[in-house]
């Protein structure tokens, strides 16, 4: 499912102003995550480090965790933007994308071949992948 352009830019709006709230003392690396719910609720969420480094949480997680907690179960789209926070242009900056753990997470709730994952460096630059693209060949509940 192709995610209309105004919504593609919404989300990496409301992503890179989850970026803002980031918590990174230590890999001044900040991620913002915005997950389009299939509703067309927009759920946002930050990385979150800690001193004990396996402890921390990714952006993408914590989207997806609090969408799941207020009740969401099927999602379209998410949207990233990340960059150190000595960044000077974010086109110099590689694409963000979802570590193991949060395209393990994602698959859970999703159509790996329709949900799209936006990585963003700004309104304009992005490069879109299906989760299946990301994860090929996953383990989701269908192999149960």
């Amino acid at each position: 499912m192709e995610i209309p352009e105004k919504t593609r830019q919404e989300l990496i709006r409301q992503a890179f102003a989850a970026r803002e709230r980031a918590y990174a003392p230590y890999s001044h690396y900040k991620v913002g995550a915005a997950l389009l719910c299939q509703d067309g609720t927009i759920v946002t969420g930050c990385n979150v480090e800690c001193a004990a480094f396996g402890v921390g949480q990714c952006a993408e997680r914590c989207a997806l965790t609090k969408a799941v907690s207020e009740g969401e179960r099927t999602f379209s789209a998410i949207a990233l933007a990340a960059a150190l926070d000595s960044a000077v242009d974010l086109a110099e900056e590689p694409y963000p994308t979802p570590c193991g753990a949060c395209r393990q997470g994602l698959r859970e709730f999703v159509d790996p071949e329709a949900f799209q994952v936006i990585m963003a460096r700004s309104l304009t630059d992005c490069r879109i992948m299906s989760l299946e693209e990301l994860l090929p060949a996953s383990f989701g509940p269908s192999a149960l």
